[in-house]
């Protein structure tokens, strides 16, 4: 092991040993961060310092309003004029997680100029968002019509419980890219009032049915509303579930392509990029919640259809989803990889969350696979015809002209 990383690594044990409850119920300590923050003092070693600053954000991911250490201010100054850049976000970092007032603003100035960069607008979203600062769901929603910022925009909403958000992702919608889209329905799903605000548009056409894939109406009745349960069984109907209905759908999909032949292998990679791509990672595109299906057995048909059409046959353990509830009524499904005593991280379809401990409300583990059940037949009868001959493709195929 290399001696930054062991340097790291020491740092971050120091700040979790010290961050456990004390014996006899006692309140949490940080006796190590005074200690770091003198250490820190003495160097004037970038290097040293981006280490010993990546070992206490690794230690104090997953809270939120550390009590700040002695010495820190003057310190965090000090770095604040370091020549490299990575220190320089990581001491403004910290001083968010210690509740330091004018780091929380000097952040969302930075969020909201566009000649900052995006590295460093992307890294002041996620201190901010780690710091669950009140303020900034007005920037976000300003945020949805920065092209460059959209994506993390609409993902950092879901956090938030705000009445103005739902109106300001639909006023947006239509001009969305394809992964926008699913960003805006992923947040759209997370909360009963904003689930609501959606299926209405989806009454009024103004997002089709089609854009909410089996993960969303999976999602949609994993918030137990009783409202949202109704709309969803009116515009996708319910969901079967039995072991003959699955041999039947099979049945059924393996004569269509019997009968009218595989589809196009270019629009099926448009049909995958948008059911499936979050998830799966094939000829090197995709997302890292499921298996990379690239060397998997796409070209047997039988294989594909049970896999697609019963995901929830064998499931490995580390694909096993968690339903998850927060204190502000926020519904998270999603891979739960890493818990500790501060935080749990979980992986969903379309980013990765660290949650505090003390925010959580309940979080459930199940016997189902990331991948819901009725995919195919949440899509029509060319649309599977074209995703089956883009997923048995032996080489990447060029997107669809309208997605290029």
């Amino acid at each position: 092991m290399s001696v930054r990383r062991f340097t790291i690594l020491l740092c971050s044990l120091l700040v979790l040993i010290c961050a456990l409850p004390a014996p006899g119920g006692a309140e949490d300590t940080d006796d190590a961060l005074p200690a770091l923050v003198q250490l820190l003092g003495t160097s004037d070693d970038p290097q040293f310092q981006l280490d010993l600053l990546k070992g206490m954000s690794d230690g104090l991911k997953g809270r939120r309003e550390v009590k700040m250490p002695a010495g820190w201010e003057a310190l965090a100054e000090k770095l604040g004029k370091s020549p490299n850049a990575q220190v320089r976000e990581l001491a403004q970092s910290l001083s968010v997680t210690f509740g330091s007032a004018s780091a929380l603003r000097a952040l969302r100035e930075t969020l909201l100029n566009a000649s900052a960069g995006i590295s460093a607008r992307s890294n002041a979203l996620a201190s901010l968002l780690q710091a669950k600062d009140a303020a900034l769901p007005a920037s976000l929603q300003r945020l949805l019509h920065d092209p460059v910022m959209r994506g993390g925009a609409l993902r950092g909403l879901a956090a938030y419980d705000d009445a103005k958000t739902p109106g300001a992702i639909l006023e947006m919608y239509p001009s969305l890219s394809v992964a926008e889209k699913k960003d805006a329905v992923n947040t759209l799903a997370s909360r009963a009032t904003y689930a609501k605000a959606m299926l209405i548009a989806v009454g009024a056409k103004r997002i089709p049915a089609t854009d909410l894939t089996a993960d969303l109406l999976r999602q949609l009745r994993n918030l137990k509303d009783a409202q949202i349960d109704e709309q969803v069984v009116k515009n996708w109907g319910v969901a079967r579930e039995t072991e003959a209905d699955k041999l039947k759908d099979i049945a059924r999909f393996k004569k269509l392509v019997e009968t009218k032949g595989y589809g196009g292998a270019q629009r099926g990679r448009g049909v995958y990029s948008r059911v499936c791509q979050q998830c799966h990672t094939l000829f090197g595109e995709g997302g890292k919640v499921g298996p990379d299906i690239t060397g998997s057995n796409r070209g047997d048909l039988d294989y594909i259809l049970h896999n697609a059409v019963d995901p929830n046959g064998v499931i490995p353990n580390d694909y096993r989803t968690s339903n998850i509830e927060t204190k502000d009524e926020r519904s998270i499904t999603g891979i739960v990889t890493k818990q500790d005593d501060n935080a749990i991280t979980v992986v969903t379809a379309n980013e990765t969350l660290i949650v505090p401990r003390n925010e959580l409300k309940s979080m459930t583990q199940t016997e189902l696979s990331m991948m819901p059940e009725g995919l195919l037949q949440a899509i029509t009868e060319d649309e599977v015809r074209d995703l089956l001959a883009y997923l048995r493709s032996p080489a990447q195929v060029p997107l669809p002209a309208e997605q290029k």
